[in-house]
């Protein structure tokens, strides 16, 4: 008899079925069963971001977050915020404004960005900087990352989005 329990999600508008160990992080199974490699994993404790993924529409640290957790839920990683081949404006604007260098963290931090945009189109100095200090980067400082979050509004306020 298998422990193993079926869980259905559709990641980034494509549903998938699949069978998971009860204890197997969302984290994981994201990166290794589905094979999003946006999906990255740094401390396992939820404190550095760079796990982070929508689920149904909220920020959520992928690796507190168990698979069996994720069923019947919409997931979107880092691959499912760009349209077609175009980068996403937040996307554009942190290699625009240098702010990424390894690029491990900068998917959490896109997708943090994401949702604060998304929900707030005009976020003070101080809401930006709030998402931005749940996530850890130890490569650019936030200097670079900030004002890549500035030309993304003014990316997306141009877009009409």
């Amino acid at each position: 008899m298998s422990d193993k329990k079926s869980i259905r999600v559709t990641v980034n508008g494509t549903t998938h079925e699949a069978e998971v160990e009860p204890r197997t992080l969302l984290a994981d199974f994201l990166r290794h069963e589905l094979h999003f490699g946006g999906v990255h994993v740094g401390c396992e404790h939820g404190v550095c971001g760079v796990c982070t993924i929508l689920m149904d529409g909220k920020a959520v640290r992928s690796c507190l977050t168990l698979a069996v957790q994720a069923d019947g839920h919409e997931i979107t990683t880092i691959e499912g915020i760009a349209n077609d081949a175009d980068l996403h404006p937040i996307q554009q604007a942190f290699i625009e404004e240098h702010g990424l260098q390894c690029g491990f963290c900068t998917p959490g931090f896109v997708i943090a960005i994401y949702e604060l945009l998304r929900d707030n189109k005009e976020p003070t100095e101080e809401q930006i900087m709030d998402v931005i200090g749940g996530e850890l980067c130890r490569c650019t400082g936030y200097e670079g990352i900030r004002k890549a979050v500035r030309s993304a509004i003014k990316k997306l306020q141009a877009a009409g989005a």
